[in-house]
């Protein structure tokens, strides 16, 4: 057993009421041994602001007034810590430094045993400091011509081993099928079999060739994921050959990384892949929600973000999220279901595209539509290319599911006059 230094104490306020300068971070909290609830929220708050584990002469009590965290909301029950940072504890328009702060020390620190950061509150002006998507849903809508319905996407498999040329070609059955968009997977950068440029020049030959067929907008999502300079090369050669779209590995890449490439106005639209993210979002105890992940990577200004596969079912008028397979942020489905959060107003920062993935399937889109709206892409990868009868045809079985989904009809009454979606039904049903 240990006691807790005075240096972590006097953090609490009750009846604070955070103001508009504030900024809100929400914590789940298990406290670690020998200490109280609210000792070891105090060490947080402490840690995470202007503290240390002792006191110290040059603590000038002028500093302690002004830039003290207050700690409003304390539920040992729930777990749940709210603490309210004055903004000046933050460099604006710095995202690194922010997480150096609200999601640094802390998470090592003796008098935790479970810490998850689980949402922030940015106020106005921290906002401001960035830029946020360059498109967004709207400016996403405008470049493929689909207005309202979802998009369909999908990700070339195997992940690894196809040639540039095959895979332009699988990513051409995709688009010929009905996909807007065809993407490589997370790990697929510049391989001794597949040539980062050899590949590229390759699709978009395929994704014109669709478009012609098809008469309808196709996009690439190139994954440009590497070294910042060979990143920031390969996006330009992207710009350069018309393609639309560059795909980075948000974690992989860091946060310093996707501000500076945000911020090269290069007019590619930046599509988030989240390998990485479970080392530290999987954990209902430990580490940091998806939720965050996806609000810093909006507020930076990708324009969209993988959340993961969205499963559950409907009792009356509530959607109820239930975790299947890899981990799912429950958060990020609005709480008015058929929204999500990162299309919530954000004052001038765009509302960025959902992109639902992993495990999905033709069976499993009307209750996406339910959860979260149109707004949303929804990617398949084995879903497609799965299909009995090849890619072609289970792009066909998507695009047929998200039809009957918008019409109100269901899959099993649709199927019966599309032989596609039947197949695929009694495949993955």
């Amino acid at each position: 057993m240990f006691f807790l230094n005075k240096a972590y104490s006097g953090y609490i306020d009750l009846n604070y009421a955070p103001c508009p300068g504030d900024l809100v971070v929400e914590f789940f909290l298990e406290k670690g041994r020998g200490v109280s609830f609210s000792e070891a929220a105090q060490a947080i708050a402490s840690e995470s602001s202007i503290g240390t584990w002792t006191e110290i002469s040059t603590m000038k009590p002028e500093i302690a007034e002004r830039l003290s965290p207050k700690i409003f909301s304390l539920n040992s029950s729930s777990g749940i810590v709210k603490i309210a940072y004055p903004l000046d504890l933050f460099e604006k328009g710095n995202m690194p430094q922010l997480l150096s702060s609200i999601a640094g020390n802390i998470f090592g620190m003796k008098e935790v045993k479970n810490l998850r950061l689980e949402d922030i509150d940015f106020p106005s002006e921290y906002i401001r400091s960035f830029k946020g998507p360059k498109f967004g849903i709207q400016g996403i809508r405008k470049i493929l011509n689909v207005p309202h319905r979802p998009l369909l996407g999908t990700i070339i498999k195997p992940k690894l081993g196809l040639g540039p040329e095959e895979h332009a070609g699988v990513a051409f059955d995709a688009w010929l099928g009905g996909c807007d968009l065809v993407k490589d997977d997370e790990n697929l950068t510049s391989m001794a079999f597949n040539n980062f440029e050899k590949r590229v020049k390759a699709t978009l030959a395929m994704r014109n060739k669709a478009e012609r067929l098809s008469g309808e907008r196709k996009a690439y999502m190139a994954n440009i994921t590497a070294p910042y300079k060979e990143m920031l090369k390969r996006a330009k050669f992207l710009k350069k050959h018309g393609c639309e779209y560059a795909m980075v590995d948000v974690v992989s890449v860091g946060w310093s990384a996707l501000q500076e490439l945000r911020n090269e106005e290069l007019g590619l639209i930046l599509h988030g892949h989240r390998a990485g993210h479970a080392a530290f979002t999987r954990n209902p105890k430990h580490g940091i929600s998806m939720l965050v992940i996806a609000k810093l990577c909006r507020l930076i200004g990708l324009d969209q973000l993988h959340i993961g596969a969205i499963f559950g079912k409907m009792e009356g008028n509530r959607f109820e999220v239930k975790k299947i397979g890899e981990e799912i942020e429950r958060k990020i489905v609005h709480k008015n279901f058929g929204q999500h959060v990162l299309a919530e107003n954000w004052l001038h920062i765009k509302p960025m595209f959902a992109v639902c993935s992993g495990g999905l399937h033709p069976a499993k889109v009307p209750l996406l539509l339910k959860a979260l709206g149109n707004d949303i892409v929804i990617q398949m990868g084995g879903g497609i290319h799965g299909h009995p009868q090849g890619t072609v045809k289970g792009a066909i079985a998507a695009r047929q599911a998200i039809e009957a989904s918008l019409q109100g009809i269901s899959l099993q009454e649709f199927a019966k006059m599309h032989s596609e979606l039947r197949l695929a039904l009694e495949k993955w049903q």
